[in-house]
């Protein structure tokens, strides 16, 4: 425990504030107390998730104090963070439903007998005016403004609620609760953890070191991995499921992934490697990404189940002759309906089939598959998350992945 850890406890990570701090504190000679705060608004922990799950490990395995706060009150108040319009507030029962999930998924990463689990609602449930009005005082609405998604949505005339101006001084008492050294948390989380740093001290303590993680690409290619977009990869995915999801990640996120999924907490050096390689041409890209696949399935289902799980995406290809190349579509929003797709409009809309009645002919004549297996004609309704990021076929010819 000290200055010495500091090259792995950097690795991976995107920015630290300030720099010099972090090291002043491993120099202490103490524990530091590190924080990482985890709103629970959605059922899965994301390989997105897990790049800072996986950052607050290294902590503990340096010998650090992780203290994980459950955002069990600010959940219901909606993070703004990257927002571009004020987001619908959940539920006291959905938030405790997803806190539930989500801690048995977390015990795939942390190591629960070091980790000091915390509830927000312990101390911003019981405040009351005064204590909020102290809190309010402590920044100003320039400050605010000085927030990248506050700023754009000011200038396109966009309604901010007062409660998203709350939202990082909220998060800024639970670092002034919990008395945190360092806190974690992914990029678009700058601002909130700043804003923690300046309530500490208004609180009369030092304040924390920010250190903040990348974001991880979503399965598109495109936009940051969340679970409202689909683009995502969840730990607890069926092992066929994460192979097939991570193979078709675009080749030129697989460095990316190699680091933020795997090593830059095992051996950042791998990463570089792969890198190079595939830049200079000595990599096959298709091969590194089978071997990215089998070792992120092993790392969270066991040494082992990542060959299983590329045996099985072999065994489907061959067995129902799938080609290589399928065209990504997005389902259309307006075929979802209270989260399920009826099949057969799917079809026709997507021009696998003349008509509806022409899609239920094929469904019930066995000519439809998902992933290989033949549809029945009974299960003509699926739940979206069912079919995403799954291949559809119609007939010998007519392919296409779900997204």
């Amino acid at each position: 425990m000290g200055p010495k850890d500091l090259p792995n406890l950097l690795a991976g990570s995107a920015e630290v504030v300030p720099a010099e701090e972090l090291e002043h504190k491993l120099s202490l000679g103490r524990p530091l107390r590190v924080k990482l705060g985890l709103d629970p608004t959605a059922p899965v922990v994301t390989l997105g998730w897990a790049v800072v799950l996986h950052k607050l490990r290294q902590f503990q395995d340096a010998g650090h104090t992780a203290v994980l706060i459950v955002g069990d009150f600010t959940a219901q108040v909606g993070d703004p963070s990257g927002k571009t319009e004020t987001r619908p507030r959940l539920s006291e029962e959905e938030v405790r439903g997803y806190s539930e999930r989500l801690l048995d998924q977390f015990w795939k990463i942390l190591d629960p007998e070091r980790t000091e689990v915390r509830y927000n609602a312990e101390w911003l449930g019981p405040m009351g005016m005064e204590a909020i009005l102290r809190l309010t005082a402590s920044t100003t609405v320039a400050r605010m403004l000085e927030r990248d998604d506050f700023a754009k949505r000011y200038a396109q005339g966009k309604p901010i609620s007062i409660m998203e101006f709350l939202y990082p001084l909220l998060q800024g008492m639970d670092s002034v609760a919990v008395e945190a050294d360092v806190e974690l948390g992914g990029r678009d989380q700058t601002f909130n953890l700043l804003v923690g740093r300046d309530l500490q001290r208004a609180y009369g303590q030092e304040p924390q070191v920010a250190l903040t993680t990348p974001l991880l690409i979503g399965t598109d290619g495109v936009q940051k991995m969340s679970q409202s977009l689909g683009n995502y990869i969840g730990i607890t995915d069926p092992p066929d499921d994460m192979f097939g999801k991570l193979v078709r990640v675009p080749d030129e996120l697989i460095p990316t992934y190699r680091l933020l999924a795997l090593d830059f907490f095992r051996d950042p050096t791998e990463a570089e490697r792969v890198d190079k390689g595939l830049g200079d041409g000595s990599l096959d890209a298709w091969s590194e990404k089978r071997r990215l696949a089998c070792e992120v399935v092993d790392l969270y289902h066991g040494d082992g189940s990542g060959a299983a799980a590329e045996e099985g995406f072999d065994r489907v290809h061959r067995e129902h002759e799938l080609p290589d190349l399928i065209p990504d579509v997005v389902i259309p929003p307006e075929l979802i309906v209270e989260g399920n797709v009826y099949l057969p409009k799917l079809m026709n809309v997507l021009g696998l089939a003349d008509s509806n009645s022409h899609a239920r002919r094929l469904i019930e004549q066995g000519g439809v598959r998902l992933d290989g297996k033949p549809m029945s004609g009974e299960a003509l309704e699926l739940p979206v998350v069912e079919l995403r990021d799954r291949v559809l076929q119609v007939g010998r010819r007519g392919f296409v992945r779900l997204g």
